[in-house]
């Protein structure tokens, strides 16, 4: 009788814990919005084929992301909307990527101006990182810069030298954005 006692009141200590333990624990939420965007871009950066000559942004609304940019492969855009569809979270994905025209004069002005930015000596340090920071968009020989350095004046030096690579169409854009810029006084 006191073994059943003892198998009764064990049983009853498990069943108050196990219920006391559920109570405790809250449905998980899932993850924010900017949690979505950090692993998606987490995630277009580990993309095998993303190069300096793509530039894709990423917002997110309540689960529902907006790819927004340009890629210089057709294929790229499909892959890279797959890999964001699949990240944790994510309730709907509008690829409004634009895929840039195929072109071998295109393609020779991409290696030309990423040939003369990569190669001064202010900005070489950015093309040693295994993601370089500054992204060439070339769209029927016009050219645009994108992404980030450091200071005003690698921003500078960086248009310059996108300028002097020669064969573009017009003005080069320069939407760099600056890290640390410089304080005015």
């Amino acid at each position: 009788m006191k073994t059943n006692l003892r198998l009764t009141l064990a049983a009853m200590l498990v069943a108050a814990g196990s219920l006391m333990a559920s109570a405790d624990q809250t449905p998980a939420a899932g993850p924010d919005d900017a949690q979505i965007a950090q692993k998606i871009v987490h995630e277009i950066r580990m993309y095998p084929r993303y190069t300096i000559f793509d530039n894709v942004n990423v917002k997110v609304n309540n689960g529902e992301v907006d790819l927004i940019g340009q890629v210089s492969q057709p294929f790229k855009k499909a892959d890279l909307g797959r890999l964001a569809q699949h990240v944790a979270g994510v309730r709907s994905v509008t690829n409004e990527v634009e895929v840039l025209p195929t072109s071998l004069f295109d393609d020779r002005l991409r290696l030309q101006i990423a040939r003369s930015v990569y190669r001064d000596p202010a900005l070489s340090r950015y093309g040693i990182q295994a993601i370089p920071p500054i992204h060439i968009i070339v769209d029927n020989g016009h050219v645009t810069l994108e992404g980030v350095v450091n200071s005003d004046m690698e921003k500078q030096i960086a248009g310059v030298r996108a300028s002097q690579a020669g064969l573009s169409f017009g003005q080069v854009v320069n939407n760099l954005r600056v890290e640390n810029p410089a304080k005015k006084s």
